[in-house]
C-alpha cells in the first residue's frame, strides 16, 4: 500500500497550556497585532480578557471577535475578516465554529478575498495566510488540526473550504478548558470524535498511516467518555477525550468520513441540530448495516476498543450512548420535514463524497430507508 499523511501542526498538550499562548505567539514571527475569535458566551467567562492580557504582556495587542453563535455563516466570516485587518495572527478559541472562523479568516484577511472565492475549491487559497493558533474548548470536531472548514453559505447550504493553507501553526490542548462543557454537549461532542475515528479507520479511503491515529482515538474516547460526562472535573478523563478528539481529527484530515456524516450533514441542511448529536443518531442507525461489509478494517476498529470482532460494535456503541445519557430524539424543528426531504439532502452534491467513501455501496434504497428511520425518531421539546 502507498499512502501519504498530511502535515500535523505543532501541538502542546497539558493542563494550563492555555497560559503559554502569549509566549508561544512571539515565536511565530514578527507579530504585534492579533485577533482572538471566541464566541460571546465563552468570552463572558473571562477567558478572552485573560488571553488578551497575556498577549499584551508579550508585546502583542489583541482585539476580540465574538459576534457569532452556532455554526459559522458567511456573514460571520466576512465580519471576522474585517476585524482582522492589520493583524498578523488569528487565535481561535472554542468549538469547531470558532476554530473554523479563525482559520478561514486567516486566509481571507491575507488575500482580501471573500470566503466564497474559496468555497468548494472555487479558487486557490493564499500561500501566505496570517499565522494561526487553535485552542479547542470542546472535544469533538478535531478542527484544531484539520485542513477542512465548514460554514453556511448565502443560500443556507453547508459549504467547505479546505487546503493545507488553513491549518494551524500551533495547537493548544488544555483539558481544563473543557471542564465547564455541559454533560450533554460533552457526550455529543465525544461521540462525534469517536465516529470521526471509526469512519476514517474503516472507509474506502483508509490507510495504515491514518489508522495509527484513528485506533488510538477510538481507544481514548471509548474508554474515557462516560467518566468525562459523569465526572466533569476528572482532568484525566477530559484529557483523554480531548487528545482522542485531536487524533480523530488528524485521521479524518487524511481519510474523511462516511455514511454517518452524510446523514448528519444532511440533517443540518434541513434544520438546526448539534452536529455531534446528529452524527451519533446516524451512526447508531447505520452501523448494523455497515458491518455487514465484513472487512479487516472493521474488525481492526472493533479490536481497538477491546472487542472480538465488528459484530460486537453495534451493542458497544448503543451501550456507550446509553451510559452517556444520549437521548435518541430530533429537535422539534424537524416536524416541518419529511423522510423524502432528508433523502434529498443526503443525495446533495456537497454530501456525495461521504456517501462514496462508505465501505458498502449506498444505494438509493439505502438512502430512503435510513432517512425514514432517522425521521421516525421522537422529537425533543
Amino acid at each position: 500500500m502507498m499512502f501519504s499523511n498530511s502535515f500535523i501542526p505543532d501541538m502542546r498538550f497539558g493542563t494550563d497550556a492555555f497560559s503559554e499562548i502569549g509566549a508561544a505567539a512571539v515565536t511565530l514571527g514578527d507579530i504585534d497585532r492579533a485577533l482572538v475569535v471566541m464566541d460571546s458566551f465563552l468570552a463572558a467567562s473571562g477567558l478572552a480578557n485573560r488571553l488578551i492580557d497575556d498577549l499584551r504582556a508579550h508585546g502583542i495587542i489583541a482585539s476580540l471577535f465574538a459576534d457569532f453563535a452556532g455554526e459559522p455563516k458567511l456573514a460571520h466570516l466576512q465580519a471576522a475578516m474585517r476585524a482582522a485587518r492589520g493583524a498578523q495572527l488569528v487565535i481561535g478559541v472554542g468549538g469547531g465554529s470558532a476554530l473554523d472562523i479563525a482559520k478561514i479568516t486567516a486566509c481571507c484577511a491575507a488575500s482580501g478575498q471573500d470566503p466564497m472565492s474559496y468555497a468548494l475549491a472555487a479558487g486557490p487559497l493564499p500561500k501566505n495566510p496570517l499565522k494561526k493558533i487553535t485552542v479547542p474548548t470542546t472535544a469533538g470536531t478535531g478542527s484544531e488540526t484539520s485542513a477542512t472548514n465548514i460554514f453556511t453559505g448565502p443560500e443556507g447550504k453547508k459549504l467547505w473550504i479546505w487546503g493545507p493553507e488553513t491549518k494551524a501553526d500551533l495547537v493548544i490542548l488544555d483539558p481544563a478548558l473543557t471542564i465547564t462543557l455541559p454533560r450533554h454537549l460533552t457526550a455529543w461532542c465525544g461521540m462525534d470524535a469517536f465516529i470521526h475515528a471509526f469512519e476514517a479507520a474503516t472507509n474506502r479511503n483508509t490507510h495504515t498511516g491514518a489508522q495509527l491515529y484513528a485506533h488510538e482515538a477510538m481507544r481514548l474516547v471509548g474508554g474515557a467518555l462516560e467518566t468525562a460526562v459523569k465526572v466533569p472535573a476528572d482532568l484525566d478523563a477530559r484529557g483523554r477525550v480531548l487528545l482522542g478528539s485531536c487524533y480523530a481529527g488528524i485521521a479524518i484530515d487524511n481519510c474523511g468520513t462516511a455514511i454517518a456524516h452524510n446523514i448528519s450533514h444532511a440533517l443540518a441542511g434541513l434544520a438546526p441540530i448539534h452536529h455531534g448529536l446528529a452524527t451519533a443518531l446516524a451512526f447508531e442507525e447505520t452501523l448494523p448495516w455497515l458491518i455487514a461489509a465484513k472487512t479487516a478494517e472493521l474488525d481492526a476498529a472493533a479490536r481497538a476498543v477491546g472487542l472480538k470482532s465488528a459484530e460486537d460494535l453495534p451493542t458497544f456503541v448503543s451501550d456507550l450512548m446509553d451510559r452517556c445519557d444520549i437521548r435518541r430524539a430530533l429537535p422539534a424543528a424537524f416536524d416541518a420535514y419529511s423522510a423524502d426531504d432528508l433523502a434529498t439532502e443526503m443525495r446533495a452534491t456537497e454530501n456525495r463524497p461521504m456517501r462514496r467513501a462508505t465501505v458498502r455501496d449506498v444505494s438509493d434504497g439505502d438512502v430512503e430507508r435510513f432517512a425514514a428511520s432517522i425521521m421516525s425518531l421522537p422529537r425533543s421539546h
